[in-house]
């Protein structure tokens, strides 16, 4: 049984239109999720370790004004387009669109005020909570109106994320979550001791701003081959890597497949993601730099946390032979993904 409560959590800045943002609280006998209004943003994740003990063991704030200032996507939905758009630009029929930069030359995870920034309106279900917004022709530069529905729903020690969206006019999507796990429990100070395997037999080479080249190249022989399951800190050092910011490509089924496992052996906790979409972005927080008030005051420094974000391979708009991102009127974008909570 799911036990499903909402709260007030806050209200945004007169600013930003002044709503109330609300907290869902979805509750199983081993995993409890808080997920808010805004952004659809997983803000709590509690599971238990093989001791029985519960812990939270995703990164965010406790009040609203952390979520309402600069952060780095913490347990955002991003989108329109998750990821980067090379140089921001795109062409489809023959019309170039313009984005906004805010990732160098790039645009990144739906530009300036992306679906992470605004307010969804909420229908709450027996298991869950559905989230819907209507993304206007022309915000943040792409075409279309776009209704979007993201619906989080827990079934004992898995949390289903199912992502649906429908438009007026052609336009590039791609959608995912981008929560920070650490399995130790927020707050701790790194991610070395977890143990990551993630199923790709190829991912994506990247330039200097993070674009992929536009290769697709094996994982064997590399840092890269993660299939078989390796302890992060150790794994860094052997290949004298600064950490991951790359996408794995997987088996393009688009049906439910494992696809990657975090192990915290220390505690038991591991987490499994199950997914129908084609790639999964494996980001080691590079940039977290300690400069960030997380919850209960702690600070989150470099490799503190690891994001396994299902999703289109990055820059797809502009590489006809990565996997499709465009979705067209009568047609209807659908992804879920899963995650499976559990300690041994």
């Amino acid at each position: 049984m799911t036990e499903v409560k909402r709260e007030v959590f806050g209200q945004m800045p007169q600013e930003e239109g002044g709503g109330v943002v609300e907290k869902f609280i979805l509750k199983s006998d081993s995993v409890k999720v808080e997920i808010l209004s805004l952004g659809c943003i997983i803000a709590a994740l509690e599971m238990k370790g093989r001791d029985g003990e519960f812990s939270d063991v995703v990164l965010g704030f406790d009040t609203l004004e952390g979520y309402t200032r600069k952060h780095p996507f913490f347990g955002a939905v991003v989108g329109r387009v998750a990821n980067r758009i090379a140089k921001g630009r795109f062409t489809m029929e023959g019309k170039e669109y313009q984005l906004f930069l805010n990732n160098g030359p790039n645009s990144l995870h739906g530009g300036a005020k992306g679906f992470d920034k605004v307010l969804w309106t909420p229908q709450v279900l027996s298991n869950g909570v559905c989230f819907f917004r209507l993304s206007p022709d022309g915000e943040e530069g792409y075409p279309g109106d776009l209704k979007v529905w993201v619906t989080y729903t827990l079934s004992g020690r898995e949390l289903a994320i199912n992502y649906r969206a429908q438009t007026s006019k052609m336009t590039p999507i791609n959608l995912t979550n981008h929560a920070y796990f650490n399995l130790s429990g927020q707050g701790s100070q790194d991610i070395y001791d977890h143990e990551i395997s993630i199923e790709a037999d190829s991912y994506l080479p990247v330039d200097e701003t993070k674009i992929p080249t536009g290769e697709v190249a094996t994982v064997q022989g590399t840092g890269f081959d993660l299939r078989q399951p390796v302890e992060l800190g150790k794994h860094l050092q052997k290949f004298h890597l600064d950490g991951f910011d790359h996408n794995f490509c997987l088996q393009q089924a688009g049906t439910r497949h494992l696809v990657a496992r975090a192990r915290h052996p220390p505690t038991g906790r591991t987490m499994e993601v199950h997914t129908t979409q084609p790639g999964i972005q494996f980001y080691t927080a590079n940039n977290l730099d300690g400069s960030l008030k997380g919850k209960g005051s702690v600070t989150y420094p470099k490799h503190s946390a690891f994001c396994l974000e299902t999703q289109n391979w990055p820059d797809a708009v502009n590489k006809p032979h990565f996997p499709n991102t465009l979705l067209q009127p009568g047609e209807e974008y659908n992804h879920t993904t899963w995650l499976v909570f559990s300690a041994a």
